[in-house]
């Protein structure tokens, strides 16, 4: 489940700038490039839920508002490549920021149930019945 929509993009940062930054070779030049702006969310959601994956079970059950937000900034920035200006890059340092508090539990995400996901699946535990080798039964071997 992505944070963000081509939509939201487009709303937050207008029709022309989304144009812009999508565009590839070989694309038309005054259309939404629709699958580099879907690869851009895609990695921002990547990157979001590798930052609250520890503290909240994924997928979340509704996207809250700040992550929106925050998603279409990301994506933006990687949209921009090396040509972010300094805005566009600032922004997103002050959303990571954001995200490795709320991975660290100092800020929330405004969600109901904030606490870290179970562990999931079958656990491997180890169990030891004592030494067999020590120097009291190895009789002077070792």
């Amino acid at each position: 489940m992505a944070y963000c929509t081509v939509s939201d993009m487009v709303t937050r940062f207008g029709q022309q700038d989304m144009i812009l930054l999508s565009w590839r070779e070989g694309a038309a030049k005054d259309e939404l490039n629709v699958p580099v702006i879907e690869q851009a969310i895609a990695d921002a959601t990547a990157e979001i839920n590798g930052y609250i994956g520890g503290r909240y079970e994924l997928p979340l059950a509704s996207v809250p508002d700040v992550l929106i937000n925050h998603a279409c900034a990301i994506a933006r920035y990687f949209m921009s490549g090396d040509r972010a200006p300094e805005q566009v890059k600032e922004r997103y340092e002050s959303v990571i920021t954001y995200l490795v508090k709320v991975g660290e539990g100092k800020l929330s995400l405004g969600l109901a149930a904030n606490e870290p996901a179970e562990p999931s699946g079958t656990i491997a535990v180890m169990q030891a019945d004592g030494r067999i080798f020590n120097r009291n039964n190895s009789k002077g071997f070792i």
